[in-house]
Formats: structure tokens, C-alpha cells, sequence
């Protein structure tokens, strides 16, 4: 069966159910990330458990690299070659991160006072295993493909970032236009 890049979304009335399907989630092949976001009774969001596989690698792996580059200037050379190695590749993760937490709240937004909703990237042979985790839970399952769901975290950060700017154009003084 080919793969597909997929995100599922598994709303649950249960918080426990949504962690104990996270747990389960997280060991099926082609499984990339995932997260679990639980709305309170006083419509608060909070995010309890979230995993990406391999997170912390390329900030490591930077590190060594850049120290082994620095080994051609001595022992100086391996601090600064490992400092900066580690410092670009854990900037890149950082902001991956975000990217992934925008999407989260994108999705978020629908979910209902006291439930749990889990979403995972995956890359699927088999969706009757995801389909399983989701009955034997208890949880409702929607599959999206990845890119459509990328497009949209896209979208909804662009709409952000817009209104943010449009804002603080707004809260410009007269003042301060005069100054630039």
C-alpha cells in the first residue's frame, strides 16, 4: 500500500482517553509528531503532552560538527565551532517548533469545553492501525492530508501577521510620523 502524509485530528470527551491514544500514537510506523491539546470547563487551552521525533538531533549533530570543524583551531576553535554549530541548528528547531505550536492553536479553536483533541503527523501504509488507536479510545477520527492542513497553519499565520502589522500602523501617532 503506498504511503500518505496524513494528520490526523482524534477529538475525545475524555482527557485520559486522548493521553492514553497519544501514548499509542506516538509507536506507529511513519509516526512524525504529536500532540494533545485540552480545552478546560473554563475554556482554557492547554497543551499536556506533545512529541517530535528526532527533536534535539540536528541541534546535537550541529554541535559535533562544529566542534570537529573547530578541531583546525585548536581548543578555541572546537568551543566557538561547537557554540555556533549548536546555537544556528537550535534557532532552526526553535522556529520549527513555533511553526508546529501555530498550528495547534489553528486547530484548537473548534474544540469544545472539557474535551481532548490529539493530532498527529504521520506518514500511513496501514490507516486501520490509526483507525483502531481512535475506536479503541473512544475518539473521533479526521483525516486531512498534510499539505492541505500546512497550507492553512500558512494562511491563518499570513492572516496574523497582517493584522498584527495593520495594527500597530494604526496605533502610529501623528508624532511619530513626523519623526521618520
Amino acid at each position: 500500500m503506498p504511503e500518505t502524509h496524513t494528520m490526523l485530528f482524534v477529538t475525545f470527551d475524555d482527557p485520559a482517553a486522548a493521553r492514553a491514544a497519544y501514548q499509542e500514537v506516538k509507536e506507529l510506523h511513519g509516526a512524525r509528531q504529536a500532540a494533545v491539546l485540552e480545552r478546560s470547563a473554563e475554556g482554557l487551552l492547554d497543551v499536556p503532552e506533545s512529541w517530535v521525533r528526532g527533536a534535539g538531533t540536528p541541534t546535537v549533530v550541529s554541535g559535533i560538527v562544529g566542534g570537529l570543524v573547530g578541531l583546525l583551531g585548536g581548543p578555541v576553535g572546537v568551543f566557538l565551532g561547537w557554540t555556533a554549530g549548536t546555537v544556528l541548528a537550535g534557532a532552526a528547531e526553535i522556529k520549527r517548533f513555533q511553526d508546529a505550536a501555530e498550528g495547534l492553536t489553528v486547530y484548537s479553536s473548534g474544540l469544545a469545553e472539557g474535551d481532548s483533541l490529539l493530532i498527529a503527523e504521520v506518514r500511513e501504509q496501514q490507516p486501520q492501525d490509526a483507525d483502531a488507536i481512535a475506536a479503541r479510545h473512544g475518539g473521533r477520527l479526521v483525516r486531512r492530508p498534510a499539505e492541505d492542513v500546512a497550507d492553512e497553519v500558512r494562511t491563518a499565520q499570513e492572516v496574523t501577521e497582517e493584522a498584527v502589522a495593520q495594527e500597530a500602523a494604526e496605533e502610529e501617532t501623528p508624532e511619530d510620523a513626523r519623526r521618520e
